[in-house]
């Protein structure tokens, strides 16, 4: 199983996935119409998929997509908690709703479907991958209710794991710095609109093929978690050992943030 599976880096898994396994698949994603057009891809490679357009930022709706889960399959090898939102705004200008929203895609959902999946995953001893991000070891300038989520998703599946072990259920925590996905595009601003101005970043952004490979091969390997090895890692080092400069240094990368919600 697979959320946000109809683009970006959740598209880009199932593929890295379809290469290797013949199993069958359930994407998960907002837009049908995108779901559609990817399971007859699969189709068309002798693949099998199960579509469930469903908002994770809707716990009822959440919680009926575990049911309906359930219903349907008697184990699950692996859930690839994928889908995520972003927002682009100060925290001072930025909404309670949407700081709700995005802990609701970015934490919640993967809470609420790990726990209401647990039995499957038991059956199968199976492995919950979990896409993180650095974002979630540092600050990130403009980025406050998405660095809480994902630090969120940080804790509660490092403690998860540990709890589960013993049942042979297995956790992957995915900590990518940036890739060209469209979370960034479809940033939040402060009110719930689109972001407007341009995405600041660290190092190089790479391609949602190379992360979902990355991905499959820490998975095969049974790692349990999958850092990047790049300048965002460093800034994580930075930030433990010597907060107040890394501090000053991501202001001065992630400016324009600040520059933007100047008036005039």
């Amino acid at each position: 199983m697979v959320t946000g599976a109809a683009g970006g880096l959740g598209w880009a898994t199932v593929e890295a996935l379809a290469a290797r396994y013949r199993a069958r698949f359930a994407l998960v994603d907002l837009h049908r119409e995108a779901l559609e057009a990817r399971a007859e891809a699969l189709r068309d490679r002798g693949v099998e998929a199960d579509l469930f357009t469903v908002d994770l930022s809707d716990e009822s709706a959440t919680a009926g997509l575990v049911a309906a889960l359930r219903a349907r399959y008697a184990r699950v090898d692996l859930l690839v908690n994928n889908a995520g939102i972003t927002h682009r705004s100060l925290s001072t200008r930025t909404s309670n709703a949407v700081i709700r929203r995005v802990m609701a895609v970015d934490y919640h959902a993967p809470v609420e479907l790990a726990q209401g999946l647990l039995a499957e995953l038991h059956v199968a001893s199976g492995c919950v991958v979990n896409i993180s991000s650095m974002a979630g070891w540092m600050p990130v300038l403009g980025r406050a209710g998405y660095c809480a989520a994902k630090s969120a998703l940080h804790q509660y599946f490092e403690t998860f794991r540990e709890e589960v072990r013993d049942e042979g259920i297995r956790v992957l925590m995915v900590y990518p710095s940036f890739v060209a996905t469209d979370i960034e595009q479809n940033a939040l601003s402060g009110d719930g609109g689109r972001a407007t101005h341009k995405q600041s970043t660290v190092g190089q952004v790479r391609s949602a093929d190379w992360m979902a490979e990355k991905i499959v091969t820490a998975l095969e390997r049974g790692q349990e978690r999958l850092f990047p090895r790049d300048r965002s890692l460093l800034g994580a080092y930075l930030y433990k050992l010597f907060p107040r400069l890394f501090m000053q240094q991501m202001v001065k990368n992630f400016r324009v943030e600040l520059d933007v919600a100047r008036p005039g």
